[in-house]
């Protein structure tokens, strides 16, 4: 089913692309997460419009890219989000984030395929790479500021940023370590049902009979049958 995407997904598409996804996925997945929105005609075609309309602003040749490419030189991009303590973001700040703040604040249209950056998740300050065009590309500034407050200095962002990594590698060792135990444990099990198993007698294997002692004065069979017939013998012959 198509699906219109509300968000940017990775591996899936950025924010604004119709997309063709299985129903269960959209279903369970995508629309109960607002990340996405069934893609009805009439909304594919308000996108279309839009785009549409935003390309006419998109740099043609070499000479419009470099024209574009100087102002977006000059700017500084702002994004005020929510962060942690450790300026860890709740959220990111996507390629799509960046190329619909420059269509608000100078109505450029850049591809926002062409802006080379992963989602950014920390507070700091960023140079953004862009291409505008064939050989022409530029670095826009930009700052993912904490909500309600401005940056610190470069040090103490590198000191956050250190404990956030410190604590992600503490996390990761107790997590590792919980997995040994965890896989401990289970080998520890399977050790004792493996012993276990082997005393238990196998019923498929067929069981020595243990010989027969004859207590004294028992006959065999045998002997029996043959006493039988010498008193036969003797009474035919009186």
């Amino acid at each position: 089913m198509q699906i219109i995407l509300l968000q940017d997904v990775d591996k899936l598409g950025l924010r604004g692309d119709v997309v063709d996804v299985a129903r269960g996925y959209a279903r369970n997945y995508l629309l109960p997460r607002k990340l996405a929105e069934m893609a009805t005609p009439a909304r594919v075609t308000e996108l279309e419009r839009v785009e549409a309309q935003r390309s006419r602003s998109e740099a043609r040749s070499t000479e419009q890219a470099q024209e574009i490419a100087e102002l977006l030189a000059k700017t500084v991009l702002r994004f005020d989000v929510k962060s942690g303590p450790t300026g860890s973001l709740f959220g990111s700040v996507t390629p799509t984030d960046i190329a619909d703040r420059i269509w608000a604040e100078h109505k450029l249209r850049v591809d926002r395929r062409k802006i080379g950056i992963d989602p950014i998740k920390r507070i700091g300050r960023y140079e953004i790479p862009i291409v505008l065009f064939e050989d022409v590309q530029v670095e826009v500034k930009t700052l993912v500021v904490p909500e309600g407050g401005e940056l610190p200095p470069e040090e103490e962002l590198a000191a956050l940023e250190a404990a956030a990594a410190e604590a992600a590698a503490a996390a990761e060792a107790e997590h590792s370590e919980a997995e040994s135990v965890v896989a401990e444990v289970i080998a520890e099990e399977e050790l004792a049902e493996d012993a276990f198993d082997e005393d238990e007698p196998d019923e498929d294997e067929p069981h020595e009979e243990e010989p027969h002692e004859e207590e004294p004065g028992d006959a065999s069979d045998d002997e029996f049958a043959e006493a039988a017939g010498d008193e036969v013998t003797e009474a035919r012959e009186a």
